[in-house]
């Protein structure tokens, strides 16, 4: 992923009103992320602990996604449907996103588990243990960081077009 700025961040969201782009809080160490380890970014909102953010880049170009922490508790401990990871160090939440349009002004919404604090981009990252005699370690980390990229492109899609 290739930096963004503030402003541009805050004009992607394609689910959000303008009083909502204009309150969120961005990340913590904004400034020192290391984009080119990002496959997109994700944060929580330190002011509205409901809130989430995400933006990817599509097609060339940012789109943000306004999340929220639905209610309740997952009873069982889920695997992220973005990276996957069978070895999570982190918690999984339920997020749900407005779509995008007419379709989330009459209230369709969407909603994916996700690591709680988006550490998808570290966990995919990360070698995996050896399968069997031969396994390309490198391989499947570049696999899984495709699918990951892939994922959440399909999410993302899915918020901004308001269809499946």
């Amino acid at each position: 992923m290739h930096a963004i700025t503030e402003a541009t961040i805050r004009a992607s969201f394609v689910n959000a009103s303008k009083r909502e782009r204009s309150i969120l809080t961005l990340p913590e160490g904004f400034a020192e992320l290391e984009w080119d380890r990002l496959d997109y970014l994700g944060w929580r909102d330190r002011k509205l602990p409901q809130q989430a953010y995400v933006v990817a880049i599509i097609d060339g170009e940012p789109v943000g996604i306004l999340l929220r922490l639905a209610d309740g508790r997952i009873r069982t401990r889920p695997q992220c449907s973005w990276c996957e990871d069978v070895h999570l160090p982190n918690d999984v939440v339920f997020y749900t996103a407005r779509r995008a349009g007419e379709a989330g002004r009459r209230g369709d919404t969407i909603g994916t588990l996700v690591c709680a604090g988006f550490e998808c981009s570290r966990n995919v990252r990360k070698l995996p243990p050896l399968a069997y005699t031969g396994f390309d370690r490198e391989a499947a980390r570049q696999r899984r960081i495709e699918a990951l990229r892939e994922h959440v492109t399909a999410f993302v899609r899915d918020v901004r077009d308001g269809v499946r």
